[in-house]
């Protein structure tokens, strides 16, 4: 018989590592219950919460308090597998102890892989929002050149709030610079594939998981979380405009979304959303199987999106409805034959459906003063996260009824 310290330590250490990582509230608490009750333990109590975890058992008690960062869900998906390994092959707990210390040390992507997959995703966004070649050229320049500061200064010496706003407006300023020189004509559009490395996409799509599977405090926790960086990005952006507004002797007149006929056809929209998803499958720590799989779970799930609004009566909102429902299905779908989890491919895949260029023009309408136009793009926004959230219920108790 295993020490009960001991054994509640080890589901303890792997829920810390699911949490910090990305993982979903469920799946740590089902990881660290898998991982207890294997090696008899059995009256162990989890209580986990979006930033800490609380373990009490047989003379056993330990709260950890975990921010709320990034993700790197490569480390989910070994610890997933861990867990259900120790199960299956009756793994030792000391060999167990030594897999998750080397889980836990693993490193992050190359910078390489960071830097390439920033410009292909910048590029890939700036596409499917309607940019041209030039506009998606300018996107990936001023992407590369907002990542570079998120790396070198951003994440070792600011907070993640400040981090956000600073990116935010050097994203912008470059935007607009290269704007300024002629290259690349439709500012909006450049700006919302620049700022898409920024996107909370982990956040708000855990938060609205964990609201789909009732951990209503967890999931609000997240999407505020979620919320906070979406207004620092905002926030960046508009403090750019206003100044350039001082400088210039006026503000930028932007005209809304406008589509770039060289991009608005099918394979060139598809090409772009399964690019610009693989990319960030490679941002969030995807292992690089899974790649693929990834990009191919966001393609359909936009071609469903575009089919819709293009072809029937349905509204942006019902689009996203629709499409997240692919998304869902297909997450799931993937995982149960990829064996990992489904957060893998609902992460990467939901991230064009994220309403990122709403909140970039409500945050535009709000400076130059459009507020009707504001509270219109604001109730989109609200409208396209609330079929996200319906959609994942849905397949969520869909595939609950299977199990």
């Amino acid at each position: 018989m295993n020490d009960s310290s001991r054994v509640l330590n080890l589901a303890t250490r792997a829920g810390h590592i699911l949490l910090e990582n990305g993982a979903e509230i469920s799946r740590v608490e089902e990881t660290m219950e898998r991982i207890s009750h294997h090696y008899g333990e059995n009256d162990e109590n989890f209580f986990v919460l979006s930033n800490g975890i609380f373990t009490t058992g047989n003379s056993y008690s330990k709260v950890e308090f975990i921010p709320i960062k990034g993700a790197m869900l490569d480390k989910v998906v070994y610890v997933n597998q861990l867990s259900r390994d120790i199960v299956i092959y009756d793994i030792p707990i000391d060999e167990a102890e030594k897999r998750l210390d080397e889980i836990e040390s693993a490193p992050s992507k190359p910078m390489w892989e960071q830097l390439l997959a920033t410009a292909l995703g910048c590029a890939g966004f700036c596409a499917i929002f309607g940019g041209g070649y030039v506009d998606c050229a300018a996107s990936v320049i001023a992407g590369l050149c907002l990542y570079s500061f998120v790396l070198f200064v951003g994440s070792p010496y600011l907070s993640k709030t400040l981090s956000n706003i600073c990116g935010g407006l050097v994203g912008t300023i470059v935007c607009i610079l290269l704007h300024s020189l002629g290259f690349g004509s439709n500012l909006g559009n450049m700006i919302i594939g620049t700022v898409i490395p920024l996107i909370p996409g982990v956040a708000f799509t855990n938060g609205l998981r964990d609201i789909a599977n009732e951990d209503y405090l967890a999931g609000t926790i997240r999407l505020l979380d979620a919320l906070m960086m979406f207004f620092c990005i905002a926030l960046g952006v508009c403090l750019t405009f206003i100044s350039h507004s001082w400088i210039a002797g006026g503000m930028i007149q932007l005209t809304g979304t406008l589509t770039d006929p060289a991009t608005y056809h099918f394979p060139v929209q598809l090409v772009s959303a399964f690019i610009g998803t693989s990319a960030f499958a490679v941002l969030f720590g995807v292992p690089r199987k899974h790649y693929i799989a990834s990009g191919f779970v966001g393609m359909l799930g936009w071609l469903v999106y575009m089919l819709i609004v293009r072809y029937t009566p349905m509204s942006v909102i019902g689009g996203t409805f629709f499409a997240a429902l692919c998304v869902t299905f297909l997450s799931n779908f993937c995982a149960r034959r990829r064996r990992c989890p489904s957060t893998v491919f609902l992460i990467c895949g939901i991230f064009p459906l994220i309403p990122g260029a709403g909140v970039f023009w409500s945050s535009y309408y709000i400076v130059s003063q459009q507020l009707k136009s504001a509270l219109s793009s604001g109730m989109i926004a609200v409208g396209v996260t609330l079929a996200i959230v319906f959609s994942i219920i849905i397949v969520s108790n869909i595939f609950q009824r299977k199990k």
